[in-house]
């Protein structure tokens, strides 16, 4: 059996959930009464994000890279970053790691693709909706990623990094988002959303159905480490 690595921390609410998603699913689709050999290595949310919003990629990619290498040390076959905003250096990481690491975008959007999906809306934080690590990936699947406006962002970044990553969800943080998400699908005319990070299932949950194909990063990351874990 295989050991996965997570790098968590990235925030900490959705670390719990990555673990307790990775253990629900793993018992589910092996129902021998065991557990998945994990290893989390919580790192220090603050420090990445400052190097991210300083533009100081190549000190991220060092300081990712050191803690990757920490999971393969301790035993870890495969690994991957529990959130979306750290694969702004993914690529480089990638190639620069002594153990395969596994994409949260590359594997949204084979799940995109599989649904047919052509016109999907992005949330996340500022450094995802702005950065260009999901349209490389996506546009070269012939898939289309339409972004909230400037005032949008700058209210979906301020309720993730002060509510969300927090662990305080909001009913009206919630229909807020529910309110934008109604604009995108008919001003934008999306046929589906990625929640591309990783406290936005948390949030988003309980908001019932949202009319249109909703893309869980966390739920489908968590499936293709079980899948690798039991291949």
């Amino acid at each position: 059996m295989k050991t996965a690595g997570l790098i968590g921390g990235t925030g900490p609410e959705s670390t719990v959930d990555y673990y307790r998603s990775i253990i629900a699913l793993y018992r589910e689709r092996r129902p021998d009464g065991s557990y998945p050999p994990l290893l989390i290595n919580s790192i220090d949310m603050t420090k990445m994000l400052d190097l991210i919003a300083s533009n100081r990629l190549a000190d991220v990619t060092d300081y990712l890279g050191a803690e990757i290498r920490k999971l393969a040390s301790a035993g870890a076959d495969f690994a991957l970053l529990a959130a979306n905003t750290p694969h702004i250096v993914f690529d480089a990481l990638q190639a620069a790691s002594p153990i395969p690491l596994i994409s949260i975008v590359e594997t949204a959007c084979q799940a995109a693709q599989g649904q047919g999906l052509k016109r999907l809306g992005l949330l996340g934080t500022q450094f995802t909706m702005r950065g260009r690590f999901y349209s490389d990936v996506f546009s070269k699947a012939g898939i289309e990623l339409v972004v909230p406006n400037a005032e949008e962002q700058a209210f979906v970044h301020d309720k993730y990094m002060n509510e969300l990553v927090l662990g305080v969800f909001r009913p009206e943080t919630r229909q807020a988002f529910r309110t934008l998400i109604e604009r995108l699908k008919h001003e934008e005319r999306i046929d589906g959303l990625v929640l591309a990070g990783t406290e936005l299932p948390l949030l988003l949950r309980e908001a019932g159905d949202l009319g249109i194909a909703v893309l869980d990063t966390t739920r489908l990351h968590v499936e293709r480490l079980v899948a690798y874990l039991l291949s």
